[in-house]
């Protein structure tokens, strides 16, 4: 196993390929509980990459040769942060990778005057809802989600993801536990 380091730090557009292999392996276990089509989907395209880099709203979790192994991608939606997708090569799982690349993300919210962060999620897969759930996330209900958050989930369901039970959640700035 490769030791890694503690150095949240921007992507860049060099790694967008790498990005897209962690996606990629991220997104295997989802065969083992017959989400075949989760599993199998592509990843993010280039340009989407390309942008999230751009706009300073990427951030890789990398190894000891500073190789990324995890990543996050934060969009603005509603005015509020919006995790749009947190990734963690599998190989890695367990260490609390994506916890802390979360709390980077409220860091550099907070550092901005947010008061909130939002994601889309599937509620019944342990390492989606419940773990988000045992974060500090709370489910939103659907009568109660702003405009953007109901037109990326109505972009979901579109797409076939409402296949399986999917939900938005947000999680309060100021009160989250920072690892």
């Amino acid at each position: 196993m490769t030791r890694t380091c503690a150095a949240i730090r921007p992507a860049i557009e060099d790694e967008i390929e790498l990005l897209r292999r962690i996606e990629e392996r991220a997104g295997a276990p989802f065969a083992g509980i017959g989400m075949h089509a989760v599993a199998e989907d592509e990843p993010p395209p280039r340009e989407v990459l390309r942008a999230f880099i751009t706009e300073g709203r990427a951030w890789v979790w990398p190894d000891a040769e500073d190789r990324p192994i995890g990543y996050l991608v934060l969009s603005l939606v509603d005015g509020q942060p919006h995790i749009d997708q947190v990734s963690i090569d599998p190989a890695h799982a367990g260490q609390r990778i994506g916890k802390r690349l979360i709390d980077h993300a409220v860091r550099w919210s907070k550092d901005r005057g947010l008061h909130e962060i939002t994601l889309t999620t599937f509620t019944q897969v342990p390492w989606n809802g419940p773990y988000y759930e045992r974060l500090g996330f709370a489910y939103i209900d659907p009568a109660d989600e702003p405009p953007g958050l109901r037109a990326i989930r109505a972009t979901e369901s579109a797409n076939g993801l409402d296949e399986w039970p999917r939900a938005c959640m947000r999680a309060d700035l100021d009160t989250w536990v920072v690892d």
